[in-house]
C-alpha cells in the first residue's frame, strides 16, 4: 500500500468534506486490487444519524461500481485522529480481507492496523465475512 499517494489523494478529497455540524473533516481512499483508488469524505446531516462516515461512503463508491477486491484504506483528518467507528469497523470486516492494512494518519503520525486487528470478534452471519 502506498501511504504516501493515498494521502495525497486525501487530503485532495478533503475539499468536498460536508461537515457544518462538527466541523471535523475527514477523506479515506481505498485502493482495490487492480491498482484503482475510490475516495469518500463525511458527509453530515442535521439528523446525525443519517450522517455518512468517510470510509464507508469510499467502500459503498466501490462496491457499486463492481469493485470487491481491496488492498488497503487511508484515513485523514487534518482536525484530529478519525479512527474508523463501529460501523465503519463491521462493514470494513464484510467487505475487505481481514489482512488488509487500514492506515490512519492524523499530526504527522500514522497508526497502521488491519482489519481483523479493528474489529476482533466481529459479528459474522453463516457464510459472510472475510
Amino acid at each position: 500500500m502506498d501511504t504516501d499517494g493515498l494521502l495525497e489523494r486525501a487530503r485532495d478529497a478533503l475539499l468536498s468534506c460536508h461537515c457544518p455540524y462538527s466541523g471535523f473533516r475527514v477523506a479515506a481512499v481505498l485502493e482495490d486490487a487492480e491498482g484503482g483508488f475510490h475516495s469518500g469524505v463525511n458527509v453530515e446531516n442535521a439528523s446525525y444519524g443519517l450522517s455518512m462516515c468517510a470510509e464507508r461512503v469510499a467502500l459503498f463508491k466501490a462496491v457499486s461500481e463492481g469493485i470487491r477486491d481491496f488492498r488497503g484504506m487511508l484515513v485523514h483528518s487534518p482536525d484530529g485522529k478519525a479512527m474508523p467507528c463501529g460501523a465503519c469497523r463491521q462493514v470494513l470486516y464484510e467487505l475487505c480481507p481481514p489482512e488488509m492494512p487500514v492506515a490512519v494518519v492524523f499530526e504527522g503520525k500514522s497508526e497502521t492496523l488491519t482489519v481483523a486487528e479493528l474489529l476482533p470478534e466481529a459479528f459474522e452471519l453463516r457464510g459472510s465475512g472475510p
